[in-house]
């Protein structure tokens, strides 16, 4: 494997769920919604994975427009989550949708698609859609 994150995530004080996570040298707080019994003393989980879904997405246009020397003025990207039946499953599937704006008035439509089939070649598109691993150990 070339390239490892390593995430520490531990209980926090404040909320009954509250969680402190250090990531690259990051600290932030995580917690669920008042709803679900926690404070929203941070994100949730989803919150998370929606959030790096989006930067994902935008860092990875940002740097092929760069690469190709394109000029790109903004790139937003607004990631929505839920969980729905899928017709024919007794089975929630999780669905999220991504909605890609690129600000860029100079670039041919032909460049503009470019970006956005880039948009859904990022990593974290690639892991969320591809056949991952989780291997749950004990610690000590």
């Amino acid at each position: 494997m070339a390239q490892k994150t390593m995430a520490h995530v531990s209980d926090a004080q404040g909320s009954p769920l509250a969680v402190a996570i250090e990531v690259s040298g990051h600290h932030i707080f995580g917690d669920e919604p008042l709803s679900k019994g926690g404070k929203n003393l941070g994100p949730s989980p989803y919150d998370l994975l929606a959030a790096s879904l989006g930067e994902c997405t935008a860092i990875t246009v940002r740097w092929y427009a760069i690469r190709e020397g394109w000029p790109v003025e903004h790139v937003d990207v607004e990631v929505r989550h839920g969980k729905k039946m899928e017709a024919g499953s007794e089975q929630m599937i999780d669905e999220f949708h991504k909605t890609v704006t690129i600000i860029a008035p100079d670039l041919s439509e032909e460049q503009r698609q470019k970006l956005f089939d880039v948009a859904e070649k990022c990593p974290v598109h690639k892991t969320l859609t591809g056949a991952i691993r989780i291997a749950t150990e004990r610690g000590s």
